[in-house]
This record gives structure tokens, sequence and C-alpha cells, in this order.
């Protein structure tokens, strides 16, 4: 009973403390230090690099499309790549059109969809490029981004506002008359006025498509030939959208004067993303919702939802909003080092014994990788072994799990592990490894930019632990621990900061991406969103360490976010809309998520491998796992769906561990048979993390050794929980 009391003071105390954290956050003011760890040292200027400067020989040279203002800045690597990779001219998905720019030339698409049960996509076709003949063609420039947009200088006279959600794409001359090229790979059937003034365009063509262009100036169009339509000598604003149907004219006619030209995010208040818009022009701004969007948007900043007002897309239907300044709001997701639900009282035994067999096994099979990715995984492997023996009052085997990070994380930190390491570049402003700085396919190309979030993730949740429990250590390598989180999660826009603004959260869809600078015709992509919420869990858990309020609030409200577009458009239930009916009827799990694509292979598996797909979405198994998975029925369909999978010849106990994980959590019993037969794990998990994992299943009682409730609570309903238990603070 006194570890029971021991272990229920430790986790309500964490969870309290986080709670607190985000409440006085939203306060803005400085939190108390944490009672049982030493005040901290102040941190590190944000972002600043530690790491040795590298000179990489892969990485491309940005000043080829980066307006030369820019450069003196970290650059963004994970969004909108296609503009600014070889010969920029990939089209980039920017809700509801996708645009590509070559040639002194713009093109837009409203992008069709192709389906069938094993993938979904959306095609480009040049449905309508503008361009201006009179300008000599060169390469664009990106002339200036943010986090809903970037504004992009296509030829010398003319300039794209490519805002993310507008129902319009809007283009600026550059002040003085210039000559207007539309054409199309369709047939114009027609191109009239609208009405006398000129201001109004009618394109309808052969493909069965219209679209509306809209002029802030008279504009006398001309048709060429039956493909291309001419103006002369026009300068002001041209804003062009399709018509989906004849009904949405008006609205689209309402809202044509009022434009924007850029985005911002703020992650001002936890688990609440606003979104502003710099706008130009007369009246009030539409801009159109993704799924999630209308999920968690907030009715009382003054903005209409148009429910009528639709584009189809790839993510879902895409939904008229007027205002131009949106509030999202999710529920708070707490980060919490132990579990949430309990161990079972009848399960510790078993735990126990399964964790000093991995502890000691730690010792006699030490770690041979140097992949970044590898390495990550198996110390963050260790690291898991430490808060589990926490748990279930295991304390005599911490020393050796300390002992193991201390001398496996360190020369990371320090530089001393030679055969790979981290590296600061300066062109792009960011990490990259030793292997990284001069072949693209090491460390699955982190040194050009990809799956930043997955390796760092580990490697940060071993530091996060190694902190904890050696707070000394921790304070020693806080500015390395504080760099590694800067390089995916600097949330600030500081001046002379050294990493770019979330590198890999997409604060438009609301998840990250995991491709970096490497151009895909499908644009961006992510596999795996547990390892991307593992990321910013981690980061938390690394901020609890150091008592950083803004930052644990900043990586639970992205933790959040992530899991949510995860259940949005990863996890495929049955009956669902968003895709179209045999894809979804043939998938309980996308693969991976392109912008433009949706995939039930993986990068290493084929579709039928539907365990790897299950598991590559469910590892690591963290606390926080149960709150990616929090819809029982799903969960069940999802491991029915899987199962069959598991009679294939040559299916590993890695990936049948992580099916049986699952099960779990509503047939313990049945699960906990199935993975004390398995003779093997993943290389990031263990026999130890599968049983505290499954004996912390089910409803929490009064035979749970720790209990709180559920990741996903109320954060204002956790103080009053402390408040009320003054035993537990004194304790």
């Amino acid at each position: 009973m006194e570890r029971k009391r021991m272990a229920q003071v430790a986790t309500y105390f964490a969870v309290a403390f986080a709670a607190f954290l985000f409440w006085q956050s939203s306060r803005n003011t400085t939190p108390p230090p944490q009672p049982d760890m030493p005040l901290p040292p102040p941190p590190p200027s944000p972002g600043a690099p530690v790491f040795p400067r590298a000179a990489s020989t892969v990485l491309p040279d940005p000043a080829r499309f980066f307006a030369p203002e820019l450069l003196a800045a970290p650059l963004l690597t994970n969004s909108f790549q296609n503009l600014a990779l070889n010969n920029g001219d990939q089209p980039e998905y920017i809700h509801p059109y996708s645009v590509k720019s070559a040639a002194g030339a713009l093109t837009v698409c409203y992008p069709k969809s192709v389906h069938s049960p094993s993938f979904h996509a959306q095609t480009f076709v040049a449905d309508l490029t503008l361009s201006s003949p009179s300008a000599a063609a060169a390469s664009h420039r990106i002339a200036a981004f943010d986090d809903l947009s970037v504004t992009l200088d296509f030829s010398p006279s003319l300039r794209a506002f490519l805002v993310r959600g507008s129902p319009f794409v809007t283009v600026a001359t550059a002040g003085v008359p210039v000559d207007i090229s539309l054409a199309s790979v369709h047939a114009f059937l027609e191109a009239a006025p609208r009405d006398n003034t000129l201001t109004k365009w009618r394109l309808r063509m052969n493909s069965g498509q219209t679209f509306l262009l809209y002029a802030s100036a008279p504009i006398r169009l001309s048709m060429s030939s039956v493909t291309q339509l001419a103006a002369p000598g026009f300068s002001g604003v041209i804003r062009v959208a399709f018509l989906p149907d004849a009904a949405m004219e008006a609205v689209l006619d309402r809202y044509s004067g009022c434009f924007p030209t850029a985005g911002e995010a703020a992650l001002n208040r936890p688990f609440s993303v606003h979104y502003t818009w710099r706008t130009q022009g007369s009246g009030d701004l539409l801009m159109l919702a993704h799924p999630l969007h209308i999920r968690l948007l907030s009715k009382d900043r003054g903005v209409r939802v148009l429910e009528d007002f639709r584009y189809r897309s790839i993510d879902g239907d895409l939904v008229g909003v007027v205002g131009d300044a949106w509030a999202l709001r999710t529920d708070p997701v707490v980060p919490t080092w132990h579990s949430t639900r309990g161990v079972s009282e009848d399960g510790v035994p078993e735990i126990v014994a399964a964790l000093r067999k991995d502890v000691d096994d730690l010792a006699s099979s030490p770690i041979t990788t140097t992949s970044s990715y590898f390495y990550g995984k198996a110390i963050a492997r260790a690291a898991r072994l430490a808060l589990i023996a926490e748990e279930v009052g295991c304390p005599e085997v911490i020393p050796a799990v300390r002992g193991l990070l201390t001398a496996t994380v360190t020369p990371w930190l320090d530089g001393s592990f030679e055969a790979n390491g981290f590296l600061y570049d300066p062109k792009w402003g960011g990490l990259v490894t030793l292997q990284g700085m001069t072949d693209t396919g090491a460390d699955f190309g982190f040194g050009i930019y990809n799956d930043h979030h997955y390796h760092l993730g580990y490697f940060v949740y071993a530091i996060a632990v190694l902190a904890k429990i050696d707070p000394a250590w921790g304070r020693e390598y806080m500015p390395q621990a504080y760099s590694m989180v800067a390089d995916f999660m600097t949330t600030s826009r500081e001046a002379g900061a050294s990493y770019t603004r979330l590198r890999t959260f997409d604060l438009w869809k609301l998840h990250s991406w995991a491709g970096g600078l490497t151009e895909f015709g499908d644009g961006r992509n992510q596999e795996s969103t547990s390892e991307a919420v593992n990321a910013y869990y981690a980061a938390a858990l690394l901020e609890l360490s150091y008592g950083d309020a803004r930052l644990v609030s900043d990586a639970a409200t992205l933790t959040a976010l992530e899991m949510l577009a995860a259940q949005t458009w990863w996890h495929v239930r049955e009956g669902d809309t968003i895709y179209e009916d045999d894809f979804t009827g043939n998938n309980r799990v996308v693969g991976v998520v392109w912008a433009n694509k949706r995939d039930s292979g993986l990068w290493f598996a084929p579709p039928e491998w539907k365990e790897c797909r299950l598991g590559i979405q469910l590892l690591p198994i963290v606390p926080i796992s149960e709150a990616l998975f929090p819809d029982a029925r799903f969960v069940r369909d999802l491991v029915g769906w899987t199962a069959p999978a598991l009679a294939r010849d040559g299916v590993g106990d890695g990936w049948k561990g992580f099916v049986y994980a699952l099960e779990g959590t509503y047939d313990k019993e049945s699960a906990l048979a199935k993975t004390r037969e398995l003779a093997s794990h993943d290389d990031g998990n263990t026999l130890t993390n599968l049983l505290w994992w499954l004996h912390s299943r089910g409803s929490p009682g009064a035979d749970a050794v720790a209990g709180i409730g559920s990741a996903a609570v109320d954060g204002g309903m956790l103080l009053d929980m402390l408040a009320s238990e003054p035993a537990l603070v004194s304790s």
C-alpha cells in the first residue's frame, strides 16, 4: 500500500503541476520552481545553435528561389518545398487549388479525384494559366512567407498571393500596365463579361468547368485562340475562382472585393490556435475551412459559417467561413510521465520480473547502430524502463538505466560520438547529421530535413527522462536539449532566431509533414502520426523537467492537434465520408498521407502488410498513446481488419506486439496471452513496455497502483483536484 500511495502522489502531482503550468502560461506569469527539482538556470536564447556548424555538400542553394532579404533568417524546409527545389515547377496544393509556377506563368488547377481501393489522389491539369507575354520568362522568386501563405513573384511584373484556404487565386501587377494572357488545356466555350464595368468575366470550358474572373479595374479579354485569352495593358488585381455550383456565384460576387495577402497562426493560449489574415480591398473576407477547422472553430469571434458554400477536396469538403480572424480550440491533453489509468496491482509482479530482465539486457546488448533514427529509438526504449520502474515501485533498477542513458546520450550532445552526430546548418537554419551532411540517403534523409521530428523526438524523450532522474545532468546539457527541440518546435518569431518556425508542423492542416527538401509531384507527406505525436509529447515532458511553462503549453497544444489530425485523416472509420467509398471500405488506416494523395502502402511495406500500417501509427507506445486511440469501437474494427494479416508467413513478432497492444484496450486477457508468446519485440519496444501497457488498460479502480483518469482532461479540473488533495502536496 505504501508503494501505491507513493505512486498516487507522484501521478497526481505530475499532472496537476502540468495543469498549473498551463494555467500560469495563460496568465503570462512565471511558474514557481518544481518542488522536487532544483530551479534550472535561465534557458538559452530561443533556438540558439550550440552544435558545431556544418558545411553540407547535399543541400540545395536557397538563393535560387528565395528573395535575398529572406536569406538572412531560417527558411522553410517542410512547407511549399516544391516551389523551392530543382526547377520549382511541381504543383503545390493550397486548398482548394493546386498551383504550379514555371516559365514566368502561374497555372491553377481545381483538382479532380481519382481513386481505387488502394489509393485516393488528386490529379493536376492546367485548367487556367496566367502570364504576361510581354515579360521575359524567368525563375519565380519567393518574396515572403508566413504561417498560412507564400507570396510568389512568378514573373517580373506579376505577383501571386497564395493564401491557403482562399476560394480565389489572387494576382497583382507590379504597378504598371502589363499585357495579360490566360490559357487553358481546355477549350474556352465562353469568355464573356458579366456586367458593363468589365470587372467580372465568366470563363466556361469544354471540360464542363466554369471559372469566374474578377478585376479591380476594367479588363478587356479577347480570344486569341480556343485555348487562349489576351488582355492588353492591365494594371491592378485579378482574382480567379472555380465555380462548383451556379448557386455559389452570388457568394463569390459578394466577397470578391476583399483579398488576403498574408496570414498568421498564433499559439497564444493553451490548446488554441488563432488565425488572422492581412487583407486588402473592401468588404469581408471569405475563406474555406477543412473538416478539422470546422470541428474546432469557435463561433465567438464573429465568424459566419456558410454551410452550403463548399469546395471538394481530398481532405474532405471545404466550407465557407466569413471573417478575417478565427479561433480554433481543442480539448486539453495533459502529458504525463506515467500511465493515466494506473497499473493493476495484480500485474505489478509480472511487469517487475520483465523489467529486471530488460534492464539486465541493456548491459549485454549495447547500441551498435549509428543511425540517428534507430539510435534514438534505442535510447528512448531504455528511458521507458526508468519511468516504468518509477511507476511500479522498482527504484533499484533506475541507476542502471541512468548509467546507460548517460553513456549513450551524452556523446551525441558533446560531439564525442565519432560515427555520427548533430551539426548546425546555417544555410537553411537547422540541424543535420554528420552522415547526412554528405549523403542524402543517410539517416533517412535527415541531412535534407526529412523526418526531423521523428528522430529528434526519440532523443528528446530520452533526454527528458534523464533530466528527470538526474537533474544535474539535465542542467549541464540544457542548451543542447533546447536546441534540439527548437529545430522542430520553435514557436517564436523573434529576429535572429536560428531555427525556422515550427519546421514540421503545418499550422493550416494542423498536423506535421515528414518530407523535407525533397521534391514530390504529390507534395508533402507523412507516414507515422504516432511518432509525430511522440515528438511534441517528448518536448512537453522535457519542458516539465525544466519547468518551462510556455513550451509545455505549446508542446501539449501541438500534441493535441496532431492527434486530432491523425484521427481525421489517417484513421479511416467505416461510414466516413472524407474519402471515396471504395477506399474507405478497404482501409482502416492510411499508410502515407500526401498533400495530394492517400496511399495504403508504406515507404517500407506493401498495402497487404496491415500489421505494419497499424504499428507505424502506434509506435512508440507511451502514456499519450491512449489519447491517440480514444475510440474503442474504431480500435476493435482496426484490430479486426488487421488480424488476418498476422497469419501471413514472415510476419515479425515486433509488429504483432503493436496489434496485441491495441487488442488489449478491449480484451486484455487475450492480448496478454499472445504477448507472453512473443519471442522478440520492435527495436523501440520491450516486453516490459507491452506488459505495462496491457496491465494499465481498463477502467481505473481500487486495485490500481496509480490513477488519475484520462489523458484528455480539463486543466481546471486538475487544479481543483490538486486543491482538494492537500495531503498529496505535503506528502
